[in-house]
């Protein structure tokens, strides 16, 4: 998240407040004693709940990118049947939770040649709203009937979005943005060696093994690549202690990209849950007054228009909507709320800068509309089912800590942080001194 949000979320964070002083019926010191401490204890509550999840969430995401080649997932990805789409939804489902990440890893298929449906439709959406941490996090703070309705959501949205792409745009709109991606510049590729981005048309250091170029940053990165370390399997690398330190740095790059955003979701839901009155959320989401259809469709609207709002992407939503969900959200519109984090105003300015203001507004509008319908979909299907949960069965405020499960877990997950920060931390003093070292020998 760019610092110049950080204004934004402050203004928006007052506004809770203020509707919270206008509104309570208690006396005003009472009222900022009783919020603070909810605020905090909820605040904590989800930290301490889902801090195990987020840790073995990123670990595996680390490992996927760590151990995994992405070559050649384009040619896989341009068409738009339905063997595109599943391997679209299947890169994403084991790629970045991170929603600036999966956009531009989306833009760069979509610029390689991969469909739009395949790589803005599945792809873009699975790495987002798919992925492992913000299955297991959903899990603990809103239940498996969730987890569930989130899955079969994000199938039927990426095939809303296929659709809209295949009868709905037109073909010469999609080529436009596709030559304006490919007018920005020339893509970057890995360095092998050390992972930084590369640009293939400005470094002097490449070699060329098997009929296969490599490219590298510096001439002490190519000097010690080994192809043969480059092409382990994932069994080698997993039972290499090289293997662990690439997981151990691509992990922490997903924790750099999205700790700012988690924290802000459990200090939304914190400040939602103390300083907002039950009263304003039940009025707002009163019941049916036009009819169950009608409000389930508004009330996802409203959902979405939420997500758009709170400026917070893909884990970092789910300790919001929990709180959505406890205060009278219906269980298909909190899923509208949690789709719509792929047209936050950042995430929408970054289409603009990358497909031109025509394909970004078409693309957004996609999403919103596609958000809201299956949020409506989906919330008659769980019904019909007898599949929604209870309100009151979403964890909000539960602070307590005691010697049970998640004590274990929160206690192996902290082992675990402390030893992927360790191995990370001695990759980079490695990487340092190899530097220094291949500096002072070409000095000499």
């Amino acid at each position: 998240m760019d610092r110049e949000e950080y204004p934004i979320l402050v203004v928006v964070a007052l506004a809770v407040v203020g509707i919270g002083i206008g509104t309570t019926p208690k006396p005003l010191a009472q009222f900022f004693v009783d919020g603070t401490r909810e605020f905090v204890t909820t605040t904590i509550a989800m930290a301490w709940i889902t801090w195990w999840a987020l840790v073995v969430g990123f670990a595996i995401a680390g490992g996927v990118e760590a151990w995994t080649s992405t070559e050649a997932v384009s040619d896989l990805l341009e068409g738009h049947g339905p063997r595109e789409l599943g391997y679209g939804s299947l890169f994403g489902f084991v790629s970045s939770s991170c929603s600036y990440s999966a956009i531009a890893t989306a833009k760069n298929l979509f610029k390689k040649g991969a469909s739009a449906s395949a790589s803005l439709g599945a792809f873009m959406f699975a790495s987002t709203n798919l992925v492992v941490e913000i299955g297991i996090v959903m899990f603990l703070l809103l239940g498996w009937q969730f987890v569930v309705a989130d899955f079969v959501g994000g199938l039927l949205l990426i095939g809303l979005m296929a659709l809209g792409f295949v009868y709905a745009v037109p073909d010469g709109v999609i080529e436009t943005a596709r030559e304006t991606v490919r007018d920005e510049g020339t893509e970057t590729v890995r360095d092998p060696v050390c992972g930084m981005e590369v640009d293939p048309d400005e470094t002097e250091y490449a070699t060329e093994v098997d009929g296969r170029t490599y490219y590298f940053c510096s001439k002490s990165c190519m000097e010690s690549f080994d192809p043969e370390e480059a092409e382990t399997t994932i069994r080698e690398q997993a039972t290499s202690l090289s293997g662990w330190k690439a997981l151990a740095d691509k992990q922490w790059k997903e924790w750099g990209m999205l700790w700012d955003e988690i924290a802000i979701g459990f200090v939304f839901a914190g400040l939602v849950a103390g300083f907002i009155p039950r009263s304003v959320w039940t009025s707002v989401f009163s019941g049916p007054v036009l009819g169950v259809p009608t409000y389930i469709l508004w009330t996802s609207a409203v959902g979405a228009l939420i997500g758009v709002a709170t400026f917070v992407c893909s884990v970092g939503n789910v300790p919001f909507a929990a709180v959505l969900y406890t205060n009278g959200l219906p269980f298909g519109s909190v899923l509208s709320y949690i789709y719509a984090d792929l047209i936050v105003p950042p995430i929408v300015d970054a289409y603009r800068e990358y497909y031109g203001t025509t394909f970004a507004a078409v693309l957004s509008g996609m999403i919103f509309v596609s958000a809201v319908v299956v949020g409506v979909v989906v919330h008659f299907l769980f019904a019909g089912l007898g599949l929604v949960p209870p309100q009151s069965s979403a964890t909000v405020a539960d602070v307590s800590i005691e010697v049970d499960y998640k004590l274990v877990l929160n206690a192996i997950a902290t082992v675990i942080f402390a030893a992927l920060y360790w191995l990370h931390r001695s990759d980079l003093a490695e990487s340092g001194a190899g530097g220094q070292q291949a500096h002072a020998q070409t000095t000499d």
